[in-house]
């Protein structure tokens, strides 16, 4: 009889694992050839710590918590970190200017086809370097999947992408009006600031859904999930770029238009793989939206995490530089044709089943 706690095998029996085997091979092989790809370009690989004082400062990001216990029998909080950005930036203002990390994260409340409580994420930044490099690497990193698994295309729930193609650079504006019929930087002034009532009524326009409560953001976030995000990436990846400054989370603004920032996310067979910034170095704006985003968190969760103060002293020392977090699991994913991103873990976390 099936334990009802049970309803699948676990990952360890041997008939699931020999199934799993050769996606694992192929992950193993993947992250053999990106080692090798940034050796070649005088990147160094870092190590950075798991533990935190602020996982992260993202409204929608959640986090694991924990503590840390003295000698003495004090507790601290400590969080899991959801990404190495802030500890790769402080090496970046210690004078390090090619590196790049692979880095398991843990983020919660994200389970499914393509989200794992434990995942690794690979992060590199280029200092004086600008992110249209960044554009250049994602592009070679999809071939180099690709060729590493003597693939031609990369697939995912059914669709294809040729990773040999050079992918398509679309802005987040130009997308809101080819996918939504929505004009979005309409509603951004030159200053950042956002006029609510104006997206809603060319949300409505387009027949967009809008509920009353629902900030720009609110708005902003539905157009990407429902119209945008569906439409990028096949046949060839998609670069979603220019993200208006108010979602700019850690990027820089834009030197050509006040209103957008340069930020870009990298998508293939709708899937986001990957996301980059011109880094932002001013300490207080960078301060100023961690205090945005957390109000934002506490308003929708009823929780805030703490700022890294000694991240942003380090911002201070930081150089111009150019970063980027790419799902590594999900890459896998396409190159080997998995359908779900734990059959490319090698040790899943455990699903509680109630």
């Amino acid at each position: 009889m099936t334990d009802r706690r049970h309803p699948r095998s676990p990952w360890w029996t041997p008939a699931v694992h020999a199934d799993r085997r050769p996606l694992l091979m192929g992950r193993n092989a993947i992250q053999t050839a990106l080692r090798g790809f940034f050796t070649q370009r005088d990147f160094i690989e870092v190590d950075t710590a798991t533990l935190q004082v602020s996982p992260g400062n993202e409204a929608h990001l959640h986090a694991f918590a924990t503590e840390a216990i003295g000698v003495a029998g004090t507790r601290t909080p400590l969080f899991l970190h959801t990404s190495p950005e802030f500890a790769c930036k402080k090496l970046l203002a210690a004078g390090e200017s090619r590196i790049t990390c692979f880095a398991h994260v843990y983020r919660n409340r994200e389970r499914g086809p393509l989200h794992h409580p434990e995942f690794t994420m690979l992060e590199w930044y280029r200092a004086g370097e600008t992110y249209e490099t960044l554009m250049t690497d994602c592009a070679d990193i999809l071939a180099l999947a690709a060729e590493t698994m003597q693939c031609r295309s990369l697939t995912f729930n059914g669709h294809a992408v040729d990773p040999f193609l050079v992918p398509e650079r679309l802005s987040v504006a130009e997308a809101f009006q080819r996918f939504g019929g929505v004009d979005l930087l309409s509603s951004v002034s030159v200053a950042g600031e956002t006029d609510a009532e104006l997206l809603a009524s060319k949300l409505r326009d387009a027949g967009i859904r809008v509920a009353e409560d629902d900030t720009w953001a609110d708005m902003f976030s539905r157009v990407i999930v429902e119209k945008v995000e569906p439409n990028l990436g096949f046949g060839r990846a998609t670069i979603l770029d220019e993200y208006p400054v108010c979602e700019a989370a850690l990027a820089r603004p834009s030197a050509h238009d006040p209103r957008v920032a340069e930020r870009f996310e990298l998508y293939a067979c709708g899937v986001e793989l990957a996301n980059a910034f011109g880094e932002l170095t001013n300490a207080g704006e960078q301060r100023r939206r961690f205090e945005l985003e957390m109000a934002e968190k506490l308003r929708v969760y009823g929780e805030a995490y703490p700022l890294d103060d000694d991240f942003l002293e380090a911002l201070e020392h930081m150089p111009e530089a150019s970063g980027i977090a790419l799902g590594f699991d999900r890459l896998v994913m396409l190159a080997t044709g998995a359908s779900r991103i734990d059959q490319v873990i090698w040790a899943p976390v455990a699903e509680t089943v109630p």
